[in-house]
């Protein structure tokens, strides 16, 4: 389209007190060639919002500039819709409030950053949403027919949308169905399961459709577009859906690694076992089927230790006091013994383990020594570390290990491969665990038909990946979700609420690509690569390092983009040697335009120029956090946002070496097993590339110094000021780029 640009100024929360506005506006009429150009003291008010719209009415206004406030904030307030480009310039947080008022070098700076605005608002074609020619289902599949996958369809069927749930039993129900009872809020007695009320509600529902002793054979395709092939009674049927719920569940640990004498002494029993001996009416002796009198329960059983489950599944410890009390039920005179390492009875559940200690429940602190059996009945040998001493406790009837939860997504074994030397966790034969980004997949649940791999990759105990903190049910691969103790271990009514939230995003989901628009992080965008085939080397390494399954293959190597898998991370533009992928708003040219735009002093002026990418999820909050904080740094410095450090492209680098900048800084978000990276591998790729931009600046004969890449939390913004200025100082012990003013 033929742009006609305007910028609009904003002058107040300070900006007008800290800039020369008029001097800014001839800036943009002058040199920068924008037609309008006008100043408001309230641009996000009622006037100012009027005074950009009758522009577009009357004036044919297409290309909104808005130098003001961040662009985190008000972007509801300065949506003029998708046919408009709207480009934001922050001199609120970047320059007014993080710099002395009236310089130079503050004017300077907000000077860059119009320049650098209008740059991109040149570069940026309108945005058009991916349709695609195939009509878009809203059906939503929920894989695994326990609670969490029962709960997730009736709520997707009360929201009028279409369930398809498949269990592989060959009726519905899962753990809960073979429960005696549960402890439900507020955590005082216990009720009924439900299970059958649950089960009927499920199949009389018009709106979910349920295939028993099924499994899903294939999924293929992307989020609105999925063919789900359903192997059911040996036939096999295909459905399409929007999105997918993965609801399979959890298996107990295996109690027979322990050496506690399950699998040994008959009466040494799991908790699941216990609970299903209840539901069915006594609770006896394996070994003579006589009614038990004295129970010890062993917490903890294999949990919270690394040779077995390094972590708490949270449900055990009321497992064992529900379990405690049918005991008590049965024969008010049985004796109850409870050893555990911690009681974990969280929030109100605290009510119930204080009404087992009224009802004569015995806990000892401590671990289980030994397990014998001895003239028919058990005794057991256990460190007790309140009292300090180790306690034998005889004449035991039956003894419940309360083992933990581990994810059906959990693979069979973890592959192992030879270790680099002096590489962290390698065991004494120098072999390490394989993570999921090596291949390591889950057990075979939904067969994804993906050139990245079948199924859900697992973070390292078998649950799958996802960003825990802001986005919980999402997985890495795009409209697929968890929910359930598949996700993280929990209790019935915690499984309950979890289907609930799942089964939101999955309609989300299946909203979202029929409109075209991305989901999280980048929700409502409407942006996607788009790929410039003709000059494709077929390297493989967009499809490699995409972090969400969004490219395929074919046999020749070609990508193969499926956009409604895209999270528009750019990760792909960043992967490409040969700069083909590229968004409308977004592209490695547009970025190098921007860095050119910028205006570089004579070295005479002892004026250094930094400029600092930084990933819009958490570094560039937290330097907008820092400024609303009224903090300070160098106004050397020229910020510009990425949408992911993964989609920062080397040749960046080369462009702004040798225009003359002094220094660059990368700042990303924090990766590891504990990432909070948005994109998953985001920061990790650009950590990795940047480790071999040494070879870019041997070549322009220039320091390593001089590009420095650091881990930034949102909540890390009072680092700001010190990270910057630390860099500045490094940069002028380097002195000057020699290529100023080439």
């Amino acid at each position: 389209m033929e742009k006609k640009a305007a910028l609009y100024i904003c002058t107040g929360c300070g900006i007008g007190d800290a800039l020369d506005i008029d001097s800014l506006k001839e800036l943009a009429t002058d040199d920068l060639g924008v037609p309008i150009c006008k100043d408001h003291p309230f641009l996000c008010g009622a006037e100012g919002v009027d005074l950009i719209k009758k522009d577009i009415q009357d004036e044919g206004v297409n290309t909104i500039i808005i130098a003001g406030c961040s662009g985190r904030v008000n972007y509801d307030v300065f949506n003029f819709g998708p046919d408009k480009i709207v480009e934001r310039i922050n001199l609120r947080e970047q320059v007014a409030w993080c710099q002395p008022p009236k310089e130079e070098d503050t004017q300077m700076l907000a000077e860059d950053y119009l320049r650098m605005g209008c740059s991109k608002a040149n570069d940026t074609e309108p945005l058009e949403p991916y349709i695609a020619e195939e009509e878009y289902s809203k059906d939503i599949l929920i894989v695994g027919g326990g609670v969490a996958g029962m709960t997730a369809a009736l709520e997707i069927a009360k929201a009028g949308r279409k369930a398809i749930l498949v269990e592989k039993e060959d009726k519905l129900g899962g753990f809960l169905g073979k429960m005696k009872k549960l402890i439900t809020m507020p955590y005082k007695d216990l009720s009924d399961t439900g299970a059958e009320d649950l089960i009927k509600e499920v199949n009389e529902n018009d709106n979910i459709k349920v295939y028993t002793s099924a499994t899903v054979a294939k999924i293929s395709g992307s989020p609105g577009l999925f063919t789900a092939e359903i192997s059911a009674d040996g036939n096999s049927v295909q459905e399409r859906v929007g999105s997918v719920i993965q609801a399979t569940g959890w298996t107990p640990y295996d109690a027979s690694k322990l050496n506690l004498g399950y699998g040994k002494i008959k009466d040494v029993i799991t908790n699941v076992e216990m609970e299903e001996m209840a539901a069915k009416g006594k609770i006896t002796r394996p070994s003579d089927g006589k009614e038990v009198k004295n129970v010890l329960f062993v917490q903890c059983a294999g949990s919270r230790d690394p040779e077995h489950l390094p972590y708490c599944s949270s449900y055990c410890c009321l497992a064992s006091l529900k379990q405690a009390a049918y005991v008590k039920e049965q024969n008010p005179e049985a004796v109850n013994y409870i050893v555990y390492k911690d009681m974990r009875t969280v929030g109100q559940a605290e009510d119930f383990y204080r009404k087992a200690q009224e009802d004569g429940d015995v806990f000892i602190r401590g671990s289980i020594v030994n397990i014998n059996e001895n003239g028919g009945k058990l005794s057991v040998e256990t460190d007790d570390e309140l009292l300090g001493e180790r306690v034998n406790i005889e004449e035991i009837d039956l003894v419940v290990l309360a083992v933990g939860m581990v994810p059906t997504s959990q693979p069979d074994q973890i592959p192992r491969i030879q270790a680099p030397e002096g590489t962290e966790g390698a065991d004494e034969e120098g072999m390490i665990e394989v993570m999921p980004d090596s291949g390591f997949f889950a057990k075979s649940a939904l067969n994804l038909e993906y050139r990245q791999g079948p199924e859900l990759p697992t973070l390292k105990y078998g649950f799958p990946d996802s960003h825990f903190i802001c986005f919980p049910y999402e997985t890495r691969r795009t409209g697929i979700y968890t929910a359930g103790c598949v996700r993280r271990p929990m209790e019935v009514v915690k499984a309950k609420e979890d289907a609930a939230g799942a089964a939101m995003k999955a309609i989300q989901c299946c909203e979202a690509s029929s409109q075209g628009v991305a989901l999280h992080p980048r929700a409502g965008d409407i942006s996607y690569p788009e790929f410039n085939m003709q000059r494709c080397t077929q390297c493989k390494r967009c499809t490699e390092e995409c972090p969400f399954g969004a490219i395929n293959e074919d046999e020749k190597g070609n990508p193969l983009p499926n956009p409604t898998r895209c999270r528009r991370c750019g990760v792909c533009m960043g992967a490409c040697p040969e700069r083909i992928i590229s968004f409308k708003n977004y592209s490695v040219g547009m970025i190098g335009n921007m860095i050119k735009a910028i205006e570089v002093p004579e070295e005479d002026e002892e004026k250094p120029r930094v400029i600092a990418f930084v990933c819009e999820n958490d570094a560039y909050p937290a330097i907008d956090m820092a400024a609303i904080k009224r903090m300070q740094w160098s106004p050397y410095v020229r910020f510009i946002p990425v949408r992911c450090l993964g989609s920062i492209n080397l040749v960046w680098v080369a462009d702004a070496m040798s225009k003359g900048i002094d220094g660059l800084l990368f700042l990303g978000c924090r990766h590891g097993d504990d990432y909070q990276c948005h994109f998953i591998k985001g920061s990790e790729l650009a950590e990795t590339r940047l480790g071999k931009v040494s070879e870019t600046l041997d070549r322009l004969a220039l320091e390593a110094e001089r590009v420095k890449f650091l881990e930034i939390g949102i909540t890390d913004y009072n680092r700001i000021p010190t990270i910057i200025n630390e860099f500045m100082e490094t940069i002028d012990e380097l002195g000057p780029n020699p290529y100023k003013g080439w």
